[in-house]
């Protein structure tokens, strides 16, 4: 049987965006290359430069980097603090579901990189300056690397305070899942099945002989160009089953091939190896998941405790612009080619991918007449379209809701003002 390829862009694609979400990567860089810039500086006493470069003191080096290495850890030891205080409101506050966002904020990732590089920096130059290691144009050097580092870290501090103030906020958590929501909808659009032939659901588990995971949780990413290579392999198509975001169990299918093979253990062990498969959910491959966590946003600002229908509004407004996104045509040249042909995928269904996002909101938000109107006009909005799909998901999604608001207030105005908005 012909071996898969090692590793396809598309999966090195998931992998460096699962490599973001690591802490530890950003300042393990910058680590690096602090160490680095002190070994470089010894370069320039062995290109002759001493006569040219100016003079400096060794004092004056030593001292800027004794300054350097006692307050860049207090400083980094105060970014974490604040880090973890806004991961918590943002558990907290939004839903668990956005850490991942809110953790690769790029912002305050290069922030807690540049303190613990300088830091780090600044203890190699002064155990290398202490240890006579610099001439004097060595010295210069490590006198010019110590002022570049100390005008980024200054620009990088500045840039994180105003970052820091608002990170793990409610506004700024959903302003974070839109955009990864935005990103999946519209690489989604642009590519319907992924690059694959299109099958429906029902028609991809009726044919062919299924294979099972043999791990328990939810499909992460699909490496279509591994089953593109085992179809051609073996003679035989393939039709994916479990889309990213489908939770799977060993008795669940990610996969049906059809050809005239029973795929044995080596062959399902190379197709799910396709599959990427783990404990959570994540945003990349995943539309519906990022709406999902849009509406669990809502939903907990409707909460008793919270009692925040402002915020259950924002992020109905948030799901307009992005159903808006999604149903907006793609020039036919900007859509993604069939590249491959004996792969079948299925394409995302609008209907569920209401029931994400405003199912919940529609049930906890039934009793509050603001939020009920605002959510009928967003039905209202999604109805005037042309999409044929979302206009009946809007108009089913408005009946639902409607009948909800009946059945919760009390008040015949509300009723009576929530009709009037449904009355498209």
């Amino acid at each position: 049987m012909a071996h898969s390829p090692i590793v396809s862009m598309d999966k090195l694609r998931f992998f460096f965006s699962r490599i973001k979400e690591r802490l530890w990567v950003k300042p393990l860089v910058l680590c690096v290359l602090s160490i680095g810039g002190t070994f470089i500086a010894m370069l320039a006493d062995n290109l002759g430069l001493s006569g040219v470069l100016p003079e400096v003191t060794l004092k004056s080096v030593e001292s800027l980097l004794s300054i350097m290495a006692s307050s860049m850890l207090v400083i980094a030891t105060f970014a974490v603090g604040s880090m973890v205080a806004a991961y918590a409101s943002a558990s907290t506050g939004a839903t668990p579901r956005s850490i991942p966002l809110v953790i690769s904020d790029d912002v305050t990732q290069n922030a807690l990189s540049a303190f613990i590089g300088a830091f780090i920096f600044s203890i190699v130059s002064l155990i290398a300056i202490q240890n006579d290691l610099f001439d004097s144009a060595g010295r210069f050097s490590v006198f010019v690397l110590t002022i570049l580092v100390f005008a980024i870290v200054i620009l990088t501090f500045v840039r994180w305070v105003d970052r820091i103030a608002r990170l793990g906020r409610v506004v700024n958590t959903i302003e974070q899942v839109e955009k990864a929501t935005c990103d999946a909808l519209d690489r989604r659009r642009h590519a319907p099945t992924l690059g694959a032939l299109k099958v429906s659901p029902h028609q991809a588990q009726d044919k062919g002989v299924p294979v099972c995971s043999s791990t328990v949780g939810y499909v992460q990413h699909i490496d279509l160009e591994t089953l593109q290579s085992l179809a051609e392999a073996l003679h035989c198509r393939v039709m994916v089953t479990a889309l990213p975001g489908t939770f799977v169990t060993t008795y669940r299918s990610l996969l049906c091939v059809e050809g005239d093979i029973e795929p044995g253990s080596e062959e399902r062990d190379a197709f799910t190896s396709a599959f990427t498969i783990s404990s959570n959910r994540t945003f990349e491959d995943d539309p519906r998941f990022g709406l999902v966590a849009l509406s669990e946003i809502a939903d907990k600002a409707l909460s008793p405790g919270i009692n925040d229908p402002g915020t259950a509004i924002h992020v109905i407004g948030t799901m307009v612009r992005l159903f808006t996104l999604w149903q907006s045509p793609v020039e036919k040249d900007n859509l993604r080619k069939i590249t491959y042909d004996r792969v079948a995928v299925p394409e995302l269904v609008v209907a569920d991918l209401f029931d994400d996002a405003f199912t919940a909101i529609a049930r906890d938000g039934a009793g509050i007449v603001e939020v009920s109107i605002r959510l009928q006009k967003a039905f209202c909005a999604l109805a005037e379209t042309d999409d044929n799909a979302l206009v009946a998901a809007a108009r089913k999604h408005s009946q639902m809701a409607l009948a909800r608001s009946e059945r919760a207030m009390s008040l015949p105005e509300d009723i009576d003002a929530v009709r009037r908005a449904a009355a498209f």
